[in-house]
């Protein structure tokens, strides 16, 4: 069979598909079916590929998701006062022997009317290792607390990295032993510092709020 437009034997026909019609010359001409059909093909590939695209960049952006913020900048009001118990994720109260030194955990205010979460990494060193900027009565035991909010951005300051803080967003780094003073990164301030004790029962609490701001502003 002849190709009306090359004269030439086609090679994509043998006569006996669909896609061809045969006119009385012998001649045959392409179905606009076929034509129908590798438009369709042609925008589906295009459609799986803008989708595979789109999961790419989801799956790159969802860990930074994740990465939320605590307190809106323009929140003033106290997270804690003198005689809130710290407590875990659960909801059970810290005791004294809770950490060893060089461990850290994520503590909170134990729940009140009108204060949502608010994070709060306690940590624990030798009394000795820490400089004049933690005041005494700032700590107790060996421990000390800070906001988990990271100053810059305020995303969450969530591991420590040989004695050194780390926020996972800008890699900003504190120094828990020097008062949380940032020791890389980009954040201008030191982490607010929670003053605590040990209460007559053996749990940790708070003796009043947050020496500075929490999160990003309040230079």
């Amino acid at each position: 069979m002849k190709s009306e437009h090359t004269g030439a034997e086609s090679s994509d026909c043998d006569g006996c598909c669909t896609d061809c019609t045969d006119d009385e010359s012998g001649g045959f001409h392409p179905s606009i079916f076929s034509d129908t059909r590798a438009m369709a093909r042609r925008d589906y590939a295009k459609l799986l590929a803008s989708v595979g695209g789109l999961t790419a960049v989801a799956s790159l952006t969802a860990p930074l998701a994740g990465l939320t913020r605590v307190f809106e900048r323009e929140y003033t009001g106290p997270v804690y006062s003198d005689g809130i118990y710290l407590v875990d994720g659960d909801g059970e109260r810290i005791e004294e022997t809770a950490l060893s030194e060089g461990e850290l955990m994520t503590v909170f205010p134990e729940p009140r009317p009108g204060i949502e979460k608010a994070p709060t990494l306690l940590v624990r060193h030798a009394e000795d290792a820490y400089s004049d900027a933690v005041k005494k009565e700032y700590m107790v035991a060996g421990y000390t607390a800070y906001s988990k909010v990271c100053t810059h951005a305020g995303c969450m300051v969530s591991k420590e990295e040989e004695g050194t803080l780390v926020c996972p967003c800008h890699f900003g780094k504190f120094d828990p032993t020097d008062g949380a003073a940032v020791v890389g990164g980009p954040p201008s301030r030191e982490l607010p510092q929670l003053p605590i004790t040990v209460s007559s029962e053996g749990y940790l609490i708070a003796t009043g709020d947050f020496n500075g701001p929490v999160g990003p502003g309040g230079e």
